[in-house]
């Protein structure tokens, strides 16, 4: 591939503007999806069970539209067609879910939701890789960040912001309240129209039918034996777990995991008696072939998303209990603790969102590890501090160490990982790589409750010590990258 111009900031901006419209469809999810679901009758016990939808759709979704974008013939390039087709989709559900009449219906569309979000998502970490010479590719995911972290803010507050102009904030019971429906069909409308933007003001070069795709210059092997062991290990280790689970009386939600670890096992074993090319081959040989410094990296993002998980789900319950003093839902110090934990969480968006404009600046000034590592920190002094503080207005200061993580969270991995994918597997690298966003979502899911059960006697607060601690793994396991793993210098 001939080497990459710098682009303008206008052009980096425009490139990236996509992700708003993104994160403004996942940001509806994200704060109103549980309320939905409750509204149609779903028990707060069941809710974790429908939300399993996002990380196993991302689980399938992720790396299959990477590889097929990678290899896209069209007019319109390798990513952008899946940037339209995922937005028109994700629209459709969107204003479907707050129609939904029956729980059944709301959770299919959950489903439809998710899987297109993944389509569109994807291909967007790709074409920064795509089209940003290595020197800038800091500042394209810095970008992304900023606009993951603006969407999610002003959708967060929508409902609310309808509410204040007179919406009606309630409903029957069985119907989703005005305020939520409206906020469902504007962020249909801003998801289509902030994808098209990037379509129109962003060139991509296309493929023609008569050229080669761009294959990387070495293809992945892995000896069929090494397959097998690794599948006798893992379709074991998930066996031995179900039937654990059946004597033991533990949570049968755990086995989801024990599944997960049999299913990779069982394919990797049809792996080994290689089977011919093609998709499900070449996307299990990446997984199980990753090179070294993508393996590092993985483990970052993985600790990086397990901590951030237990802030998405118990936050609330934490901050209700301890800072308000009371965890039943009926009573005025819970709901105020709740409003106030909607004002922690747009402080820490807040706050991602201007640590993502200066993070280039970090980057050129410390470099790329030592910036990352550094800001990972800050969030896990700010969730650990979460044990101490009982004035709820000091949460405050430690949400925004969050936002300064998470803003490195969604740009510095991905900025060091595409200095070192291929130009030919850019897309299924990312693909790939996002796995380590939604397995240990998928781990938080199945595992956090019983382990707050069994360790802490179910006290949320303690969930939050469980996410700084693996801020602070993450930390560590970037310290491992070696000095030419980090990736361009901003």
């Amino acid at each position: 591939m001939a080497p990459r111009r710098e682009l303008a900031l206008r052009q980096i901006w425009n490139m990236c503007f996509g992700f708003f419209g993104i994160q403004f469809g996942l940001g509806l999810q994200n704060a109103n999806i549980s309320r939905i679901f409750q509204t149609l009758g779903a028990q707060l016990d069941d809710v974790p069970i429908l939300w399993i939808a996002g990380p196993l759709t991302g689980l399938i979704v992720q790396p299959l539209v990477g590889y097929l974008s990678d290899r896209t013939r069209s007019r319109l390039g390798r990513r952008r067609p899946y940037f339209l087709l995922g937005a028109v989709l994700s629209a459709i559900a969107l204003i479907g879910m707050p129609q939904a009449h029956t729980l059944w219906f709301a959770t299919v569309l959950l489903w439809l939701l998710d899987a297109s979000i993944n389509i569109s998502m994807e291909p967007f970490r790709a074409m920064v890789g795509d089209l940003l010479p290595l020197q800038q590719r800091a500042t394209g995911y810095a970008m992304q960040s900023f606009f993951i972290a603006t969407g999610a803010l002003i959708a967060s507050a929508l409902p609310w912001l309808l509410a204040t102009l007179g919406l009606p904030n309630t409903a029957p019971a069985g119907v989703t309240p005005d305020t939520v429906r409206y906020a469902f069909y504007i962020g249909a409308a801003v998801f289509v129209a902030a994808v098209a933007w990037t379509v129109a003001t962003t060139p991509e070069p296309s493929l023609t039918p008569r050229e080669p795709l761009p294959e990387p210059a070495v293809a992945t092997r892995v000896a069929p034996a090494r397959s097998r062991r690794a599948g006798l290990r893992w379709a074991g280790a998930g066996a031995g777990a179900l039937a654990w689970l059946g004597l033991s009386g533990w949570p049968r939600s755990l086995g989801v995991l024990a599944i997960g670890a049999s299913g990779y096992g069982l394919a990797l074993l049809w792996l080994a008696r290689g089977t011919r090319d093609n998709v499900f081959s070449r996307i299990l040989t990446e997984v199980h072939a990753m090179p070294d410094r993508m393996r590092r990296l993985a483990w970052v993002q993985f600790f990086s998303f397990f901590a951030m998980f237990p802030v998405w789900v118990y936050t609330t319950a934490a901050v209700t209990e301890v800072q308000f003093g009371s965890s039943d839902p009926r009573t005025l110090a819970y709901n105020a603790g709740a409003n106030w934990v909607g004002v922690m969480f747009a402080t820490y968006n807040a706050v991602s969102a201007i640590t993502a404009l200066a993070i280039p600046a970090l980057v050129r000034r410390w470099g790329l590890r030592a910036a990352h590592v550094g800001n990972l920190w800050l969030g896990a002094l700010g969730l650990g501090s979460f044990l101490l503080i009982r004035d709820p207005r000091w949460l405050l200061l430690s949400m925004a160490g969050v936002g300064v993580a998470w803003a490195s969270i969604l740009s510095l991995p991905y900025a060091a990982l595409s200095r070192s994918a291929p130009d030919g597997k850019m897309g299924l690298t990312m693909g790939i790589f996002n796995l380590f966003i939604v397995i240990p979502q998928l781990l938080g899911a199945t595992l956090l409750g019983p382990l707050l059960d069994v360790a802490f006697h179910g006290r949320p607060i303690w969930a939050m010590a469980v996410a700084g601690a693996s801020l602070f793994a993450a930390g560590l396991c970037t310290l491992r990258l070696r000095e030419s793993d980090p990736g361009p210098p901003g």
